[in-house]
C-alpha cells in the first residue's frame, strides 16, 4: 500500500463518519436560527424585553435586510434559481445516482440551506407588504425563527438517517 492511500485510510475522508461534518452541520443551523433577516435573535429578545435604543436597532436592521433581499431577488433572483437549482440537480445525481458520499453529504446541507433562504425572502415580503412595527415586528421575526429551526430540526434528524444508514452499509454492520 502507497503512502497516500495510508493517510487516507487514516483520516477517512468518508463524509458521514468524519466529525468534522457534523460539526459543520450543527454550526450551519444554529447559525441559521440564530440570525433572523440578518439580525441577531439575542438584539431581538432584548428589544423585546427593553424597547429603547435595541428596538430601534432592530428595526433598523430588519428593514435595510429585508430591502437588500428583495433587491437581491428581484435582480438576480432568476439567475439565483437557475443555478441553484443545477447545483442541487448535480448534487442529487451524483450523490444519489452515483452513489458520491461527499455529494450526498453537501446535498444535505445544502438543500435545506436553500429552503431557508427561500424562506427568508418569504419574510422579507411579508415585512415589507404589512411594515409592521413592535410587538407585531417582534412575532414576525420569531415566526421566521421558528420556521427555521423546524427545518433544522427535520434536516438533522433526515441527515443523521442517511448517515447512520451510509455507515452501517460502507462497514458491513
Amino acid at each position: 500500500m502507497d503512502l497516500c492511500g495510508r493517510v487516507f485510510d487514516l483520516i477517512d475522508m468518508r463524509s458521514f463518519s468524519n466529525l468534522w461534518y457534523w460539526i459543520a452541520l450543527a454550526v450551519l443551523w444554529s447559525t441559521s436560527s440564530h440570525w433572523v433577516l440578518g439580525v441577531p435573535f439575542d438584539l431581538i429578545q432584548r428589544a423585546r424585553r427593553r424597547g429603547g435604543q435595541a428596538a430601534e436597532d432592530v428595526a433598523t436592521l430588519v428593514g435595510v435586510n429585508a430591502r437588500r433581499y428583495l433587491y437581491i431577488a428581484s435582480e438576480a433572483g432568476l439567475w439565483i434559481a437557475a443555478f441553484t437549482g443545477f447545483a442541487l440537480a448535480v448534487l442529487f445525481v451524483l450523490g444519489f445516482g452515483y452513489g458520491v458520499e461527499f455529494c450526498q453529504a453537501v446535498f444535505l446541507l445544502v438543500a435545506p440551506t436553500t429552503l431557508v433562504g427561500l424562506w427568508s425572502v418569504r419574510t422579507a415580503r411579508r415585512y415589507a407588504k404589512r411594515a409592521p412595527s413592535g410587538e407585531a415586528l417582534y412575532r414576525m421575526l420569531r415566526w421566521h425563527r421558528l420556521g427555521v429551526q423546524a427545518m433544522g430540526i427535520v434536516s438533522v434528524f433526515v441527515t443523521a438517517m442517511w448517515g447512520m444508514w451510509m455507515n452501517m452499509v460502507v462497514t458491513g454492520l
